[in-house]
């Protein structure tokens, strides 16, 4: 039985929201599987990705081909990392603490990039909230500053008119 790890569509209409499991090849996109390995939201920036990477790796080992998107999302998570290391744990090039050690290397410089780009996505959203405030605030000035002449020449206006009645009465 040919076996894929690929994304299962779930979600409403324009707000997908995927499983990542493991199923035959010839059942439908979001019919019968045999596990789910994870979950995938493209809707939040960066992608949520939740992976179960033991259970991924174990049907890489027993043949199960990744498709496209999904080897994209295994990669993205060290899935694919650690099916090599332990490839290559199986030949004799390296010990089982050797891989161990590489991954968990390459797990910390994800997640410092992850954060950077986190950080990186906050900062540029603290910087657009405050450009569009320091625009407000010149909008109501200038809206201000074009009421306040009006308001001084309607006072202006009263103030001619009440002295000229005050003088027509005075006649």
């Amino acid at each position: 039985m040919p076996v894929k790890i690929r994304l299962q569509r779930h979600g409403k209409k324009g707000k997908p929201y995927y499983w990542i499991v493991a199923a035959d090849s010839r059942a439908k996109r979001d019919g019968k599987y045999l596990e789910k390995l994870g979950a995938y939201n493209p809707n939040t920036n960066p992608a949520t990705i939740d992976l179960n990477v033991d259970g991924a790796v174990q049907w890489l080992q027993n043949g199960a081909q990744p498709t496209d998107t999904a080897k994209a999302i295994l990669s993205y998570k060290g899935a694919m990392l650690k099916h090599h290391l332990a490839g290559g744990v199986r030949k004799g090039a390296l010990t089982e603490e050797q891989a161990e050690k590489k991954f968990n290397a390459w797990l910390e410089e994800k997640a410092a990039k992850i954060q950077a780009k986190a950080d990186g996505l906050s900062k540029a959203d603290a910087d657009a909230k405050a450009k569009a405030l320091e625009a407000e605030k010149a909008v109501n000035e200038a809206r201000i500053a074009a009421a306040a002449p009006v308001v001084e020449e309607e006072v202006a206006e009263d103030v001619a008119t009440e002295e000229t009645t005050a003088t027509n009465e005075e006649e």
